[in-house]
Parts: structure tokens; sequence; C-alpha cells
């Protein structure tokens, strides 16, 4: 909006030119984002408080989580309010992949948001019944396949590339394309959602890989950084880059009151929403195997649940402790900001390895 007025007054003042340069409009972005998120995040956490949403802990989880049960909970819809007005403030909504994001993010939310309201306000453990969760995550999922695709406008949107082999370029086609976009966005929805098990845990990595992706989104939106780099161009893709730049700074914004010991969890209405904005992002800038190798935390937790389940079923023996992994650290005798500092430590260079997929081709 703020955008779109500057280009309204640039010819009567040169000077609001300035706002046409994506990366002011990225660096006003974070700050819009950390800054609502800061201001309306103590009066959410007073409202949900008053409504008792408060977390229930499991009773076999790690004795330290007791003291967790009844902190507020659908803290990330803190974290939708303030991407969603810092996008609509700086980015060009005429930008097809802006209103495509913001609408996956906002459809995983929903999903997350009934759900959480189901287990904490309706009090029904069970929540959202997991097959009509994943039926919705699917529906928002593949719509937004099809959408991208029935859109794109050059064959590298559609195309699948990989990091480090240069002259790597395999067409989807439309099968292809539409599962891959919905295995990345539900995939990576879900896997979010699994790492969201301590304070800070999941937020963190999640605002490092989505600070890559603006930087992927930025150079393969230009045609001639992306010749330069040998990386795939897609022309309007750097407009998601301010997306990325509102989830930065809503996210460091929200931490302020999720870090250790939380005043607030995210809950499902966050972690999905967050997890399914990383994989349509990742989609859009061609970055789809970057993207498993920057979230390899989230894809770690994800691996962990998938390989207790089937240890369990197979052998009668469980791999871990407990799952998702960072549970099993704890049960090992790691107090809780040991392990999420260590997993912060690990995002980190996992997110400079994918970064280093621009130069090394």
């Amino acid at each position: 909006m703020l955008f779109w007025l500057a280009k309204q007054l640039t010819p009567l003042y040169s000077g609001f030119n300035v706002f046409s340069y994506l990366t002011l409009r990225a660096i006003l972005a974070v700050m819009s984002a950390l800054l609502i998120a800061l201001l309306i995040g103590p009066w959410m956490i007073r409202r949900l408080s008053r409504y008792q949403i408060g977390q229930v802990v499991r009773d076999d989880g790690p004795a330290t989580h007791f003291k967790k049960a009844g902190t507020p909970t659908m803290g990330g819809l803190l974290i939708l309010v303030a991407i969603a007005v810092s996008t609509l403030l700086w980015a060009d909504l005429s930008n097809r992949y802006v209103w495509i994001v913001l609408g996956v993010t906002t459809a995983f939310g929903v999903v997350g948001f009934y759900d959480d309201y189901l287990k904490l306000v309706k009090k029904n453990p069970r929540g959202l019944i997991a097959r009509w969760k994943y039926f919705w995550q699917s529906v928002a999922g593949l719509g937004a396949a099809f959408v991208l695709w029935t859109t794109a406008q050059t064959p590298n949107e559609t195309t699948l590339f990989l990091p480090f082999v240069k002259d790597f370029a395999w067409p989807l086609g439309a099968f292809g394309f539409i599962l891959l976009t919905y295995l990345m966005i539900v995939g990576m929805s879900n896997a979010v959602n699994l790492t969201d098990g301590l304070d800070g845990l999941a937020i963190m990595p999640a605002v490092m890989v989505a600070a890559a992706l603006g930087v992927f989104a930025y150079v393969g939106g230009n045609a001639v950084f992306a010749e330069y780099l040998a990386i795939p161009a897609v022309p309007a893709a750097g407009e998601v880059m301010v997306f990325c730049a509102a989830m930065v700074g809503s996210g460091l914004g929200f931490l302020w009151f999720n870090s250790y010991p939380a005043q607030v969890f995210m809950g499902d209405i966050g972690a999905l929403a967050l997890g399914a904005a990383l994989g349509v992002i990742a989609v859009v800038v061609r970055q789809e195997v970057v993207v498993l190798v920057m979230g390899g935390i989230f894809v770690l937790e994800t691996a962990s649940v998938i390989l207790q389940v089937a240890s369990f079923k197979l052998t009668g023996k469980r791999l871990f402790r407990m799952a998702p992994i960072h549970h099993h650290f704890e049960l090992k005798g790691w107090a809780e900001p040991k392990v999420i500092v260590r997993f912060w430590i690990i995002s980190l260079l996992l997110v400079l390895v994918g970064l280093a997929t621009l130069k090394l081709r």
C-alpha cells in the first residue's frame, strides 16, 4: 500500500522513487514486521491468558516441561498479522507471487488456527482429526501447485535444478511439478510443526531459512545476477524478498516473547503457516533441494519421528528415548537452552552451506 502510494507520488517529488528499490523495501519490511510484533505481542499474550488459551503438556514428556502448562498458545497469530501487514505495506501488490505466497501462508494458518481452537478453547485433546487436517493441507497445497503451474510464464518456473550441478535442468511437466510443489508445501509445513517443541527452537531456524530464501529471490528475480551466478532466473520472483523480510522481522519479534522461558507459544497456527511459506517460496525461486539442506533441522526432526514409528512397529523397539529428536536430547540430560542453541548453530551452518550454492556451481 505504501509502495503503491509512493509510486503515485513519484511524479510530484522524485525522492519517492527511492521506494522502488527492492532492498530498501525489504529492510523496511523487516523493521515494520518487527515493530508490529513487539507492539501487539503484550496485548495478545494478555488476551490469550485471559481466555485461558494455554499449552497442554504431555504426561510422557520431559519433567521440565510440566511448568510450561498453561503458557499462552496460538501466538502464531502474532506472526501472521505482522507478516501480512508488513507485506501489504511494502510489496508490489500487482505481483502474482506475493499473493500466492500470502494465500498459502494464510490457508495453512487457518488450518492451524482451527486445530488450536479445538484443542485449547473447546478442550478437545484430539484437536482437528488427523485425516481432516491432512485433507485441508492437501487442498491448499494442491491449489497453490495448480496456480503456480497454470500461471508459469517461462520454462525455468517448472524445471527442477540441483545445487552444485551447473548444467542439470529437468523439465518436470504438469504432474511432476504439481506433485513436487505439493510435497514441498505440505512436507515443510508439518516438518516445522514437529520442530516446534521447545522455546524458540522452530522460529529461529525458520527466520534464518527465510532470510536465505530472500537472497535467492533477489538474485533469481534479477536476470543479470541470475546469469552471472548460473542460477535459475525467475522473472518477478524478486518481490518475494519483501515477504521473506517480513517473515524475518515477525519471527524476531515473536522470538522476543518466545525465548526461554517462553511467554507464549506459536501453536499450530504459526508452525503450519511458516513451514508452508518456506515450502512455497522454495518452489517459486526454484530452490527445492537447497531449502531441504538449509532447513536440515526440520528434516532431521521429521526423520526422527518416521524412524521412531517405523522401528517400533517393525521391531517393537524405539531408536530414540523420545521423538521428535529434541526430546531425546532432553531426556539424555541436556538442558533445554543447550538443545535450542545447539540446534540454532547447526541451522546457521546449514544455511551457510545453502548460500554457498550461489557461487559453487
